[in-house]
C-alpha cells in the first residue's frame, strides 16, 4: 500500500532523486577526467592505462556480490548516501594530501579504487530503487531522461575540467567533488521519502552468502537471464578498446592537446544526450531486444569507423554516433530487467550485472591494453568492431531473448 501511495507523487520524487544523482555525477566526472587525462598525457602507456582501469573496476567487482544483497536487505536510499559520503571523504583526504606536497601517481590509482568501491555500492541500489519510485509504464521514459542527464553532465564535465586544469590545480577539482557529493546527500536526506521495499522491511532469516546464492539460482532458473548475462559478458570485453583506448589513440595519432581529448568526450556526450532524448520520446521498437541489437550493431560499425578514419573531425562524427547508440542500448536493458525481475531480487540481479561489467571490461583491458603498446589501436578497434556486429546478430537470433523482449501487460498510470 505504501508503495502505491509513493507512486502517486512519483514525478516530484523522481525529480528530487535524479537531481541528486546528477549533482553527484558532475563532481565525480570532473575528477574522473582530470585523473584520466593526467595518466594519459604523462605516461602515454597502454599498460599504465590498463592499471588505472583495473583499479577503477576490480573493487566494484569484488564488492558487487555484497552490494547487491545489501540493496535487497537494506534501505536503498541510505546505501546511495553512504556510497556518496565514502567517495567524498577519500577525495577530501587526497586533496589535502596533494596540498601538503605529496603527489605520488600511485595515490591516483588508490582513489580510483576507493571510488570504485563506492560505485559498487551505489550502482545496484540506484538501479533497484527506480521501480520503487516510477510507475512501470514510465520506466523507459525515465531511464531515457536519466541517460540524457548523465550525458549532459558528461558533456559539461570535460569542458569544465579542461578549463579548470588550465588555471587551477587538480586539488581544486577534488574539492568541487566533495561539495557536489555533500549537496547530493543533503537532497536525498532532507527531501526524498521512500518507504522500505518488502524484503528490507522483513526479518532476515538467511545469511549474506545464502542470499547471494539465491540470486545466482534465480538467474539460472529464469527464462532468459542466463543467456542475457552471457551476451553482456562478451559485449563488455569487446567494448574495452572503444571505451578506454580512444584517448590514447587520439594522443598518438592526432595530437596531445587537451582540446582534442575534450573534443572526443564532448562529441560522445552530445551523442548520448541525443540518444537519450530519442529513446525517451520514441521508446524503441516494441520488442526491446530488437532495439538493443540495433544499437549494438551501430556501436560495432562506429568502432570499425574509429579504427579507419584518418581525419579528426570525421572521427568526432563517429564518436558522436557511438554516443547516440549507447542509451538506445542501455535504456531497454535496464527497463527489461526492472520489468521482468522480482522486486525482492532486484538488488542482487543488478549487483551481479555490475559484477559482469566490472570484471569483463578489465579483462578486455588486460588483453587489449598491453596489445596497444605493440599493435596499432586502429587495428584493435577494427577487429573488435567486427566482433561486436557478429555478437549482435547472435543476440537477436536467440528465441528466448526475443521472447523476453516482447511488451509486458501494464496498467495505465498518470502521465
Amino acid at each position: 500500500m505504501a508503495q502505491a501511495d509513493q507512486k502517486k507523487n512519483w514525478k516530484r520524487d523522481i525529480i528530487l532523486f535524479l537531481s541528486s544523482q546528477t549533482i553527484s555525477l558532475f563532481g565525480s566526472a570532473l575528477v574522473q577526467y582530470a585523473i584520466m587525462w593526467y595518466v594519459t598525457l604523462t605516461t602515454k602507456s597502454g599498460l599504465m592505462m590498463t592499471l588505472f582501469i583495473i583499479c577503477g573496476f576490480i573493487p566494484t567487482f569484488l564488492l558487487s556480490p555484497f552490494a547487491g544483497v545489501w540493496a535487497d536487505r537494506f534501505n536503498r536510499k541510505f546505501l546511495i548516501m553512504i556510497a556518496d559520503a565514502m567517495i567524498a571523504l577519500v577525495t577530501l583526504i587526497l586533496a589535502i594530501t596533494f596540498l601538503l606536497g605529496y603527489k605520488e601517481p600511485w595515490l591516483l590509482f588508490v582513489i580510483a579504487a576507493v571510488r570504485a568501491l563506492g560505485a559498487g555500492i551505489q550502482t545496484p541500489a540506484v538501479a533497484a530503487i527506480l521501480p520503487q519510485i516510477v510507475p512501470e509504464d514510465k520506466l523507459t521514459k525515465v531511464n531515457g531522461i536519466n541517460g540524457s542527464l548523465q550525458a549532459l553532465m558528461m558533456f559539461v564535465a570535460p569542458i569544465v575540467s579542461a578549463s579548470l586544469l588550465t588555471w587551477a590545480t587538480i586539488e581544486f577539482i577534488f574539492f568541487i567533488d566533495v561539495v557536489t557529493a555533500a549537496l547530493a546527500i543533503g537532497t536525498l536526506f532532507f527531501f526524498l521519502k521512500i518507504p522500505l521495499h518488502e524484503k528490507a522491511s522483513e526479518q532476515q532469516t538467511t545469511s549474506y552468502l545464502d542470499d547471494f546464492k539465491l540470486g545466482l539460482s534465480y538467474i539460472k532458473n529464469h527464462s532468459f537471464l542466463k543467456p542475457f548475462f552471457t551476451f553482456f559478458a562478451f559485449f563488455f570485453v569487446l567494448m574495452a578498446p572503444a571505451a578506454f583506448l580512444t584517448p590514447l589513440q587520439v594522443a598518438r595519432s592526432f595530437g596531445e592537446e587537451y582540446w582534442r581529448l575534450t573534443a572526443i568526450e564532448i562529441a560522445f556526450s552530445i551523442g548520448m544526450m541525443a540518444g537519450g532524448a530519442i529513446i525517451a520520446s520514441w521508446g524503441g521498437f516494441r520488442n526491446k531486444i530488437f532495439t538493443m541489437a540495433f544499437a549494438n550493431v551501430v556501436m560495432g560499425l562506429c568502432t570499425i569507423a574509429l579504427g579507419v578514419t584518418p581525419v579528426f573531425w570525421i572521427y568526432l562524427i563517429f564518436m558522436g554516433l557511438f554516443g547516440v547508440a549507447m542509451p538506445m542500448a542501455n535504456t531497454p536493458t535496464m527497463v527489461l530487467l526492472q520489468e521482468r525481475v522480482d522486486p525482492n531480487y532486484m538488488g542482487r540481479i543488478f549487483g551481479i550485472f555490475s559484477m559482469i561489467s566490472t570484471s569483463m571490461m578489465p579483462i578486455g583491458m588486460m588483453i587489449f591494453g598491453p596489445l596497444a603498446d605493440v599493435i596499432q589501436i586502429e587495428w584493435l578497434l577494427f577487429g573488435t568492431g567486427l566482433l561486436l556486429v557478429a555478437l549482435a546478430i547472435m543476440f537477436i537470433s536467440s528465441k528466448r531473448l526475443v521472447e523476453a523482449g516482447k511488451p509486458v501487460a501494464k496498467e495505465a498510470s498518470e502521465d
